[in-house]
């Protein structure tokens, strides 16, 4: 896509944040807006970011999954990951039910929440053994390595410089930038990397993907079109002087959103959105605080009808930005070799 007379061209983002079950909501847009277009939706960008649950999705987008597919993820899988799986209206599916949540409440205490090995299983069928190498798309996907209290970025091979991640298995990644603390454990890698959820320091990782695209890339700012999407935006209010108690869960959406829109702040500064034009686009509904949460499963149906209900409002202002044509071929600067790619397989879920 040209950008005016010049030789360079407009290049497009996508970026998806942290959300648990949430990340339904973004699934259902981009599977909305994929309804219309002749290809997958990830083929249209040429960076996709994710963190935790926008990890998984971006991992998919890139190896060309489509986001019709990912939502059938969550909706399918989603209640098996979280133990919510046999909730039916019987009698017997209830009190199953209740026990299962008595039980997980229990293990929240003393250890996580859920089981990394169901985790594993379930997103190993739709990511198979694929490796971040296979990907057609650029990918930024965002963990943390708590041994090194530092940032761990898993990046396909579009620079020089990344010359590592390209052979890993797009599953370890998805495991790593997924392993939210006390839900699921840290996720130990085929290196015996002890990886943590992308979320506690880059739940929204847009700024990560434009001074990945300004920086490394060496795309022109002007250039930029960033579509970013939220895992929805809850609405409450603080107590003035609050206490702990005062506060309770809310500590957890006041650091979230002060990441989120710090992220945002240096992608618009970096871009110049808006005073030199429009650069960003994001989707995040806003809803009530604590109606829905990370891994509550029983609400996947409303967390859909959210996504497909906003991409409808959005296509028309949307795809003449981003869906007017594919994105060109993506070229890694390293290519996997079949015999590197039989060797590394298969091994993420069965470390769990």
């Amino acid at each position: 896509m040209s950008n005016g007379g010049n030789n360079r061209q407009i290049r497009r983002i996508l970026s998806i944040d942290g959300g648990g079950i949430k990340g339904t909501m973004p699934a259902a847009f981009l599977a909305g807006l994929e309804e219309d277009l002749g290809q997958p939706i990830g083929r249209y960008f040429d960076l996709i970011a994710g963190t935790s649950t926008g990890g998984i999705i971006a991992l998919g987008l890139g190896l060309g999954r489509t986001a019709k597919e990912l939502l059938e993820l969550y909706e399918r899988r989603g209640p098996v990951i979280f133990g919510q799986d046999n909730a039916d209206d019987e009698p017997l599916g209830r009190i199953r039910q209740a026990w299962r949540t008595l039980t997980a409440t229990g293990r929240h205490v003393v250890g996580p929440k859920h089981d990394a090995a169901i985790l594993a299983r379930e997103l190993k069928a739709v990511l198979n053994n694929d490796l971040i190498g296979q990907s057609q798309t650029r990918l930024v996907i965002p963990a943390w390595d708590a041994d090194l209290r530092s940032p761990y970025i898993y990046k396909t091979a579009h620079h020089t410089r990344l010359q590592t991640d390209y052979r890993k298995t797009a599953l370890d990644a998805a495991l790593a930038t997924a392993a939210a603390p006390t839900y699921f454990k840290r996720h130990r890698t085929a290196d015996d990397i002890g990886l943590t959820d992308g979320g506690t320091w880059a739940n929204n990782p847009t700024a990560i993907a434009v001074v990945e695209a300004i920086t490394l890339l060496g795309w022109h700012p002007s250039d930029l079109r960033i579509l970013s999407l939220g895992c929805l935006d809850e609405v409450y209010m603080l107590p003035e002087s609050p206490g702990f108690a005062g506060l309770g869960l809310k500590v957890l959406n006041l650091y979230a959103d002060g990441q989120s829109h710090g992220a945002l702040g240096m992608a618009k500064l970096l871009t110049g959105h808006p005073y030199d034009g429009d650069r960003i686009y994001r989707i995040s509904p806003s809803v009530p605080s604590g109606f829905f949460t990370l891994d509550d499963t029983t609400k996947i149906g409303r967390l859909k009808g959210l996504g497909m209900s906003e991409a409808r409002k959005a296509k028309p202002h949307l795809t003449p930005i981003f869906f007017t044509q594919p994105a060109d071929t993506f070229v890694p600067v390293y290519q996997l070799k079949e015999k590197a790619h039989e060797s590394d397989v298969a091994t993420a879920a069965d470390r769990q």
